[in-house]
């Protein structure tokens, strides 16, 4: 099965400068958890409810503080024609819950997140990635920045 198959196609676009008021009313309309954050036609980040508690609310930042501030600028993603055990494994390996998905000419073409993965292709392989990326520690640590 391939990432495509898997994969939420409706996805929301969010811009660095908009307040994380903005985006957290988004996600909550949107009942979703993560935003891809573009700007002059490219992904440039990710924000998350939790970088919005943790990177923002937790430092004592307001609600008008400018997604850039919070975001994860570091984008990891997968492509729509990807296998999705290898999506599973990259997510497991990287320990995110959620990747947007690109076709090959790097276009946002929707987001893959655990929910996705249950229920699909083989239940070992989803397993572990759920427990690598449930464990804690890595590159996208929120106590890391």
């Amino acid at each position: 099965m391939k990432v495509r198959d898997a994969m939420t196609d409706d996805v929301y676009l969010t811009d660095p400068g908009q307040s994380i008021r903005e985006a957290a009313e988004m996600m909550a309309n949107q009942d979703i958890g993560a935003l891809p954050v573009g700007e002059n036609d490219r992904l440039v980040g990710m924000i998350t409810d939790r970088d919005i508690a943790v990177r923002a609310v937790a430092r004592g930042l307001g609600p008008d503080t400018r997604i850039r501030e919070v975001m994860s600028q570091e984008v990891m993603y997968c492509f729509e024609d990807e296998d999705l055990d290898d999506a599973a494994q990259h997510m497991g390996d990287i320990k995110v819950r959620r990747l947007p998905v690109l076709s090959r000419d790097k276009r946002l073409v929707g987001i893959i997140s655990l929910s996705d993965l249950t229920g699909r292709e083989d239940a070992r392989q989803i397993g572990k990635a759920i427990a690598d990326i449930s464990s804690p520690g890595g590159a996208h640590s929120q106590t890391a920045h």
